[in-house]
Order: structure tokens, then C-alpha cells, then sequence
């Protein structure tokens, strides 16, 4: 067994680090590779068969640097590729994000939820399949199309209207909010100043935790690793790097999006 092997995550961009964020909480040991899709971002407007090939070109230069593992940390991708990334390449472990639409049936069923997602989420198959099955008849669902890309150039100002105008509908009326993209965590507070004191669910937490029963599982747990992380991004941007890593780091947490 190499145990110097790594785990791979990805993204249409750096909102992924939320998820590496919890993942490293319960696998602190473990060596990362972590890749920003830039070029292509945002996936949430994409065609499945676009959003097939973008990932399977990202798993392919996985494959090259020897990944154990590979996790999914776009909310479109996982909804649009996993089930053909885990047919193309049976010999991989794929961990998926998902909307954490069931934590809303399982801790907050009654209250009135608000789903904000990409389109590419809210209309897919796979979100549609979870919706039936937990849906508490009290939902609504909100394609916020643009918002993972301002987020992703950090335009604040824009970011801030674009809530005010999109959110505003629902002030008073909703009391849990599902984060369906990775990029939405980094926009919390923004968005609780438009609707007040609500209830975030996250994905990220569910998905470390199962990372790390599969990982133990396959036996492939790194227990002398170093915590490393390595990131890659798809148009070289240096700028985007910094901030990772002040995102991932904690460094000026009320300013992630600022310019």
C-alpha cells in the first residue's frame, strides 16, 4: 500500500475549499490535491454531456499524479457526472457532495426551507430524486444563476445586490436555507443580512465523515501524512491561490470575497 498516496478534490472554481475545510477536520494526516476549474467555471449553466467531458479531463490528470481517491466538490458535477465517472472508472472511489436537503428532514423538518443551488442543480435528476423523497412541503427552490461565479471573482458589491434582490421574497418567510453549492458558505453572512437569523445546511460535514468511513474501510487511511496541500488551477490564476489558502487557513474570515 502507498501510503503516500493523496486525496484528490475538485471544483468549477475554489468554493470547494468549504469542503476541503471539514475534510480536513477528521482526516488531518492526509495529503491533498486540490483542483480549481477556472477555465471552465461556472459549471451550474453547462450541458451534462459538457459537464461529463470537463470532469473526466480532471480525473484523467488525477489518474497521472497517483490519487486514491477522488471528491466531488461541485454540487452540478456531482449531479450531472458522478454516476458516469463511477462507470467510467470502476477502479476509482468517487465521494460526491449533495445538497443537504435530508439534514433538513432529519433536524428541522417542519420549518419552512429555502433551497439556493445552480439551475444545473435545481433541475437535475439526481437533487429531484432527493426533493421526493424528504420533501417537507414547505420548500422552496431558487435557481440563483451567476452567484457561484461573482463569488468566484469576489465581487462583493455585486454580490450584495444580487442577494438583496433575489432573497428579498423570501425575508420572513423561510428559517432554513440549503447551501446547494460549495461556494454559498463563503456568502453566509451576506446572505443573513438579507433574511435574518437562519438555519445553514451544509454538505461538507456529512461528505468528511463518509470520506473517512471509506477510507478506513479500504484501508487506505494515511496516518503519517503531513497535512499537505497542493492546488492547481485550471488558467494558472496566482491571486485565486492566495486566497485558497487564506479561506482554507481562516485569514480574514469576514473579507474571502473581497477584492
Amino acid at each position: 500500500m502507498n501510503r503516500a498516496e493523496k486525496i484528490a478534490i475538485f471544483d468549477s472554481g475554489i468554493g470547494g475549499v468549504t469542503v476541503l475545510q471539514e475534510i480536513m477536520k477528521v482526516l488531518p494526516k492526509e495529503n491533498y490535491i486540490y483542483y480549481s476549474d477556472s477555465k471552465n467555471n461556472p459549471y451550474g449553466e453547462k450541458t451534462e454531456k459538457e459537464i461529463q467531458q470537463l470532469c473526466n479531463n480532471i480525473v484523467q490528470y488525477f489518474k497521472q499524479r497517483n490519487c486514491k481517491i477522488i471528491v466531488i466538490a461541485c454540487n452540478t458535477a456531482s449531479a450531472k457526472a458522478v454516476q458516469f465517472l463511477r462507470k467510467t472508472y470502476p477502479e476509482i472511489p468517487f465521494i460526491a457532495i449533495e445538497p443537504a436537503y435530508k439534514m433538513v428532514h432529519d433536524t428541522s423538518y417542519d420549518k419552512p426551507t429555502l433551497v439556493m443551488a445552480t439551475e444545473g442543480t435545481i433541475h437535475s435528476e439526481k437533487f429531484n430524486l432527493l426533493l421526493k423523497k424528504y420533501d417537507n412541503h414547505k420548500t422552496f427552490l431558487l435557481p440563483c444563476v451567476g452567484l457561484a461565479d461573482k463569488i468566484e471573482q469576489g465581487r462583493e458589491e455585486e454580490i450584495k445586490e444580487y442577494l438583496q434582490n433575489i432573497l428579498k421574497p423570501y425575508q420572513n418567510k423561510v428559517e432554513n436555507v440549503v447551501l446547494g453549492c460549495t461556494h454559498y458558505p463563503l456568502i453566509q453572512e451576506e446572505i443573513k443580512a438579507v433574511l435574518g437569523e437562519v438555519q445553514f445546511f451544509n454538505g461538507a460535514p456529512n461528505l468528511a465523515k463518509h470520506l473517512k468511513k471509506v477510507l478506513e474501510e479500504k484501508d487506505l487511511i494515511n496516518e503519517k501524512g503531513e497535512g499537505k496541500v497542493e492546488f492547481e488551477d485550471s488558467q494558472g490564476i496566482k491571486g485565486k491561490e492566495k486566497r485558497f489558502f487564506e479561506i482554507l487557513k481562516g485569514e480574514k474570515e469576514n473579507e474571502n470575497i473581497k477584492k
